[in-house]
């Protein structure tokens, strides 16, 4: 049970989720066969324009599979911010690849695409780009980068569902494409993501490495290769579909919250995250940035103390135990980032007054720091 009286994010469940998950119970398909996979990978790709989709058990699995995918493998070098959720990193160790990391830029909080071509090197075989909060960043400068070096692009879109660039939907412009459906994204399925590519032979490598590498042809319980249990169940599936059914209304809420709290501290010193030229944010959470840290845990705690739940931006990946060797560079921006910004509560049922409200302690934390 979360404590606070106005929590960082809660999924918006309806009626249809529920009879949709009873239904599943009733047929008694409730693990990784049902009509609802099918239907969820066909209104996903539907939404996003992006020809093939196939369902798995979460957004980190989705990257790995992503990276088995396009064959990257151990010495080969990927370039990914440093300033991301740490899933992103990860799943490059798992098949024993080097995160190269990079800083990210102020205007947005994405990867900075000038320091993107200063890293590559020969090594260099991929470039994960993750949206962070919903921002995309310029799409057409980062595949000019990919053409010009002959690398594999990643969107890592577990942020961005609803994002768009000049009219394109997140996930259109890479290889290969990632999505989260954790309790907290802008759909969620309980656990789960999706993978997607406008490139039938990936998807087929994909879907066969996530069903633990069954063979195809006659032979049941025939596997050729070392494959993994990544399946999405059909129950988590069923609730997809019903969310994603309502994925513009959903949208159109979080985007009035966004503005309403843009509104609500226009005077206050605090930042929130930019919509870019040429895009469309999802604002996934809403997120503003302080002066300095000292401020920003300052103001958590404060508005902790008014019930109202926060939680700070990512901390850079290169400050953690387990990467801090892999780098010798600086990284500013990212620093600077994970230090000052304080992420809002986004639930897309959060009304108009709930955001009044915690405006109004935004405010009168700055008013007494004065």
């Amino acid at each position: 049970m979360n404590k606070f009286k106005i929590p960082l994010y809660k999924p918006e469940i309806t009626k249809e989720e529920i009879l949709n998950v009873n239904e599943c119970l009733k047929s008694s398909w409730i693990s990784s066969k049902g009509k609802y996979l099918n239907e969820f990978e066909r209104l996903f790709s539907e939404y996003t324009k992006i020809k093939h989709s196939t369902a798995v058990v979460n957004g980190t699995a989705a990257l790995h599979l992503a990276l088995l995918g396009l064959n990257i493998k151990e010495n080969d070098e990927v370039i990914v911010p440093t300033f991301t959720y740490v899933a992103s990193v990860n799943a490059i160790r798992y098949v024993n690849a080097k995160p190269v990391f990079v800083d990210s830029s102020l205007d947005g909080w994405q990867l900075d695409l000038d320091e993107v071509e200063k890293k590559i090197s020969s090594k260099t075989k991929a470039i994960i780009c993750p949206h962070i909060y919903g921002q995309m960043t310029n799409m057409n400068k980062l595949n000019k980068l990919k053409k010009k070096y002959n690398l594999f692009l990643i969107e890592d879109c577990a942020e961005s569902l609803g994002s768009f660039f000049q009219s394109k939907h997140s996930g259109n412009f890479s290889d290969v494409a990632t999505f989260s459906f954790y309790g907290s994204k802008t759909i969620t399925t309980g656990e789960g993501g999706m993978v997607c590519s406008n490139n039938m032979k990936i998807i087929n490598k994909i879907t066969k490495l996530k069903l633990q590498g069954i063979a195809s042809g006659n032979r049941s319980y025939w596997h050729d290769v070392i494959g993994y249990n990544y399946k999405m169940t059909n129950i988590c599936a069923a609730i997809g579909v019903a969310q994603l059914k309502r994925i513009e209304l959903i949208l159109k809420k979080k985007r009035n919250l966004y503005f309403k709290y843009l509104k609500e501290l226009k005077d206050a010193p605090i930042k929130l995250q930019n919509e870019n030229k040429d895009t469309v944010n999802s604002f996934w959470l809403v997120g503003g940035i302080t002066k300095n840290k000292t401020i920003r845990n300052s103001l958590m705690t404060f508005l902790n103390k008014c019930s109202v739940e926060t939680r700070p931006g990512f901390y850079p990946i290169h400050t953690m135990p387990m990467y801090k060797r892999l780098n010798k560079s600086k990284f500013p921006v990212a620093n600077k980032l994970g230090s000052n910004i304080i992420c809002l509560p986004s639930s897309p049922d959060l009304s108009n007054k709930d955001i009044e409200y915690i405006c109004n302690k935004i405010k009168k934390f700055f008013k007494n720091k004065s």
